[in-house]
């Protein structure tokens, strides 16, 4: 077993994020994760114990990720590896019928949040000159397609945010952008409708992804990847 690691996870309550708490406490390492649903943060508390702690927040809110991020440290020290997986997509649809307010909180969660996580948990990491930042892109990260214009330029923006941090932080941690494949989740099947079952579900998809995201080391930083 791999030595101990403190993971902070984000998104942690449903689909990818729930089925890594999984793979990693049964690998033997601390995840400190957040939803946005108090009610599936809890019922998560009562499931892997403790060490490992979850968190009602909302990553568009920056108060409360610093908020989040102070604690966590705290209470288990600077993480070892922050993923940052939460996400939303928008309802299908052209980009001028997305309504301003969706556009928004797509880009809130999506690009600001995941810049809220990094600018809470990088400062301790840089200071103690190791860790990794991995920021969840998508194939629509390096490619597009119609009617998910708004996940497409958030996903293309946590690609070039990514690969500019890298070149921020010290020699010894790493910021990069994975895409993760395509999973069989609800976000998938607001997309592909009934198509999206046919691609791997978040437990099988979790059992690869996992150890690929924990040998993830300083050689990697700025370095675009995929979940193989």
């Amino acid at each position: 077993m791999n030595a101990r690691r403190n993971i902070v996870l984000t998104g942690a309550t449903r689909g990818c994020g729930r089925a890594l708490v999984d793979v990693f406490v049964r690998a033997g390492h601390v995840v400190h994760g957040c939803g946005r649903s108090a009610d599936q943060v809890a019922a998560l508390n009562r499931t892997p114990g403790a060490p490992n702690l979850f968190t009602a927040v909302d990553i568009a809110d920056d108060s409360a990720v610093q908020a989040w991020a102070r604690e966590t440290i705290d209470q288990v020290g600077v993480p070892d590896l922050v993923i940052n997986n939460a996400g939303l997509i928008n309802a299908s649809a052209p980009m001028w019928e997305v309504t301003a307010e969706e556009f928004s909180r797509v880009v809130d969660v999506n690009l600001k949040g995941t810049a809220s996580v990094m600018r809470a948990f990088l400062p301790a990491m840089v200071a103690r000159r190791s860790g990794v930042v991995v920021n969840f892109s998508s194939g629509w990260g390096r490619s597009t397609a119609p009617e998910v214009a708004p996940y497409c330029a958030t996903k293309w923006a946590v690609e070039g945010l990514s690969q500019s941090v890298a070149q921020e932080v010290p020699p010894g941690v790493a910021v990069l952008a994975v895409n993760p494949g395509v999973i069989h989740t609800e976000m998938l099947e607001s997309c592909f409708g009934q198509a999206a079952r046919s691609y791997d579900d978040p437990e099988a998809w979790a059992q690869r992804a996992g150890p690929f995201l924990l040998k993830l080391g300083s050689s990697d930083n700025g370095v675009a990847l995929s979940v193989p």
